[in-house]
């Protein structure tokens, strides 16, 4: 097991202590792609050294093609071995230009945050709870896989778990062969919709593990003949694709958020932390909710199943699945507003930087609301709402101040580019309830 190698090998001696033959170089763009060359264990350790090099037009970089090329200096702690193909080791890069860390690159931009926390003190901690469907193509377009899947409240639905038990005790079996230690799995709310919990870790190593996870889901599904889809909303009528984030900051390895004597556990540097992300939460949705389809996700109406469990308020609860920031457990908190097509580095930098604002202004989170607030939330007058489309989320993303800063100038500038172009092409698009709604006007 990766895990129980000594934390200072080289690649090169991992390669030889495991039978490695060849590494994945991977790195993450600023739309959440990844992008790898494939390099024989001969040249690791060159390339451990200098990168493996990308011409950076290629990939979502906000870079030319008259751009010099981009190097991807791959972290061996973060080596995982491909469970379903063991000589080959994945591992996740930093990208570099001109010998220097690419500032808009999003691991990079994560791992600035991170050095901010560091020198403050704290560690900080995070787990992921990654929903994804499976789906077939057909004729009429994708389609739920399982057939037999079809009941109107499918969650924790025992048979629709066991038909794809083939596929989800392998993921678990890898999951547990590369030191994860998954905990649960399960049917979830809409149909052919599962999820896969493993334990929590440092925040890099689960957005590492995250990439990962996506990539070998997908690989898996695919030779059976399936497609695996973290799409945010792929069902009009069916609950959508989260990514839930579970937070805390230590301090010399205590938890700095728990406080036994809070009715629910969490510290008041967990409370000021909270206030911080519930602060920038308007932004945090550009990063959070990243594409036109998440919108479909974030406070929709109804799904088939009676609840969207999805947020739509700025507010906060206890162990409340109606609130966008949900308090579980002891010692620390949920953010519910990501989904499946996050960058994951970019979404926890965004976290963490509202948050440790949050501890140094002493923020108020407010008063604790234990309703349900997909019946009462408009009960509640004076509560801001989360965006309800992608424009609005990227116009709260360019007017917040600490955000942009986190980004950096040059990512923040190509995001949004990006961004808006997609809404343009969406915009420019006819789409077919247009065509039926108006078609005789």
């Amino acid at each position: 097991m990766v895990g129980t190698l000594p934390k200072t090998q080289s690649l090169a001696e991992q390669a030889q202590e495991l039978g490695l033959e060849f590494f994945l170089v991977s790195y993450t763009d600023l739309l959440g792609g990844t992008r790898a060359k494939l390099v024989p264990a001969g040249k690791i350790a060159a390339v451990e050294a200098e990168g493996a090099f990308f011409a950076p037009f290629a990939s979502n970089l906000g870079l030319g093609p008259d751009a010099p090329d981009i190097a991807a200096i791959p972290d061996p702690e973060s080596l995982i071995v491909l469970p379903w193909q063991t000589n080959v080791g994945w591992v996740a890069s930093d990208v570099y230009m001109n010998g220097e860390p690419f500032a808009a690159a999003p691991r990079v931009i994560f791992k600035r945050v991170l050095e901010q926390c560091a020198r403050l003190g704290y560690d900080f901690k995070t787990g992921v709870e990654a929903e994804f469907c499976l789906l077939k193509k057909t004729e009429l377009g994708y389609q739920v896989a399982d057939t037999l899947d079809t009941a109107a409240r499918p969650c924790y639905d025992q048979m629709n778990l066991m038909r794809q038990f083939d596929l989800i005790s392998t993921l678990v079996s890898y999951m547990n062969q590369l030191g994860w230690e998954p905990y649960q799995c399960d049917h979830e709310d809409a149909n052919g919709q599962f999820e896969l919990n493993w334990t929590y870790s440092s925040a890099l190593t689960t957005c590492d593990r995250h990439v990962f996870f996506k990539y070998m889901v997908k690989t898996l599904a695919e030779q059976r003949g399936l497609t695996a889809s973290f799409m945010p909303k792929p069902f009009s009528h069916l609950t959508g694709n989260g990514a839930h984030v579970h937070l805390s900051l230590w301090d010399k390895g205590d938890n700095a958020f728990l406080d036994e004597s809070n009715d629910v556990g969490l510290s008041q540097l967990g409370y000021e932390f909270l206030g911080g992300v519930l602060d920038h939460a308007q932004g945090l949705s550009a990063l959070c909710a990243p594409t036109i389809n998440s919108y479909r996700r974030i406070g929709a109406t109804m799904t088939a199943s009676g609840s969207t469990w999805s947020p739509r308020y700025l507010s906060y609860g206890g162990n409340n699945r109606t609130h966008m920031l949900r308090i579980p457990d002891k010692g620390r908190f949920e953010c519910r507003l990501p989904d499946g097509a996050t960058t994951m580095y970019l979404t926890q930098a965004g976290l963490l930087a509202a948050g440790l604002e949050g501890i140094e202004k002493h923020l108020q989170a407010g008063d604790r609301i234990d309703e349900n607030m997909f019946v009462r939330g408009s009960e509640f007058t004076t509560l801001k709402t989360l965006p309800t489309s992608l424009l609005e989320a990227l116009r709260y993303l360019e007017q917040d101040n600490l955000l942009m800063t986190t980004l950096g100038e040059q990512a923040a500038k190509t995001y949004l580019d990006f961004k808006r172009q997609e809404w343009d092409a969406h915009n420019a698009e006819i789409t077919a309830w247009e065509l039926e709604q108006y078609i005789n006007v």
